[in-house]
């Protein structure tokens, strides 16, 4: 029996939850768990915000652990062995995403919370293929963010050919936010974040950020025209986007992984005359996660983070949802 927390209703403190995961597949591990990221998305699936949600919940997709069991057919990974769980713990593997690398475009993917129970438990199963391994002298008490909020804000730098001469700049400077500086920084990119707390402009540029901008002062950011080549806005609130892409140089690209719910108001007209690009990004792949891994490992990155103990979840979940947290929450073992 895996012992958890799990929600029983939309909104719903969580209890302690024991379930019968049945045979381990062949192609599966099963993680002891030491750490697990709370992420935005674990509340949404608690208060069934998507619509999707299953009850009992258990929660947790920014999960840190030792492979505890293998499977039979499971060849690249050791029992004992460090690794990491995002987003999705299995893939079809025979779609063209799949073939192609693209995993996390798998229309049949299964989410680690999603019908499937998540981290916030002793132990947590997923496919072998899903599963990273966490190379040694990355920080296992802050890993586990990066296996969502870390992988997110990366994997637009890898996608869309960020280079180090480019100026980039970052809404928004939170539990996205701040990672982002942090990559951006190591990554050689002069970067300047957006952002409307003298608090947070002053950690900004304690995370990497070259510049800071008003984000509440129109005349600020009208000043800063023509400036970048990507944006990245992590922020899920509406803003004035067309102020924003006007700050974007001929062919700049301003990129969304913050996911705003209230439709683009951009005019055309403001994309053409720069052939300014907008567009957005999930998780990224397995393969792009080993590759991010191995940038934080070779610059010393991690995200800055607030510890909790597992028997102390619901005071971690309201510490999220009180909008205090700084940046990402995080329980531990």
């Amino acid at each position: 029996m895996i012992k958890a927390y799990a929600a029983m209703a939309p909104k719903g403190d969580l209890r302690p939850f024991e379930y019968d995961p049945g045979p381990l597949q062949a192609d599966e591990v099963e993680i002891d768990v030491q750490f697990c990221g709370i992420c935005h998305s674990d509340l949404s699936m608690i208060d069934n915000e998507w619509g999707m949600s299953r009850y009992p919940l258990v929660p947790g997709h920014e999960v840190v652990g030792r492979v505890g069991h293998a499977g039979a057919a499971v060849k690249h990974l050791a029992v004992g062995q460090t690794v990491g769980l995002g987003w999705n713990s299995r893939f079809c593997n025979d779609c063209v995403s799949c073939r192609a690398g693209d995993h996390n475009f798998c229309p049949a993917g299964q989410g680690t919370i999603v019908g499937h129970h998540g981290g916030f438990a002793d132990q947590v199963r997923a496919a072998a293929n899903s599963v990273v391994p966490i190379p040694a002298g990355v920080d296992l008490e802050s890993a586990g963010p990066l296996f969502c909020g870390g992988v997110t804000v990366f994997n637009p730098l890898v996608q869309f050919g960020v280079k180090p001469t480019d100026q980039v700049a970052v809404i928004g400077i939170g539990g996205l936010g701040h990672m982002a500086l942090m990559f951006l920084h190591a990554w050689g990119c002069e970067t300047t974040a957006f952002t409307s707390s003298e608090a947070k402009r002053k950690e900004a540029l304690g995370l990497g950020a070259d510049h800071t901008l008003n984000s509440r002062d129109a005349k600020e950011i009208q000043a800063a025209a023509g400036r970048f080549d990507f944006i990245l806005s992590t922020v899920n609130v509406k803003l004035d986007w067309n102020l924003y892409l006007a700050t974007l140089k001929p062919r700049g690209r301003l990129h969304f992984v913050g996911a705003t719910l209230a439709p683009l108001d951009i005019g055309v007209f403001s994309l053409m005359t720069g052939q300014h690009s907008v567009s957005a990004s999930p998780v990224g792949s397995p393969a792009t996660i080993a590759k991010m891994l191995e940038f934080t490992q070779r610059h010393h990155l991690q995200p800055v983070i607030e510890k909790f103990r597992f028997a102390d979840v619901n005071a971690a979940l309201a510490r999220l949802r009180s909008g205090q947290a700084h940046y990402r929450v995080v329980l531990c073992r």
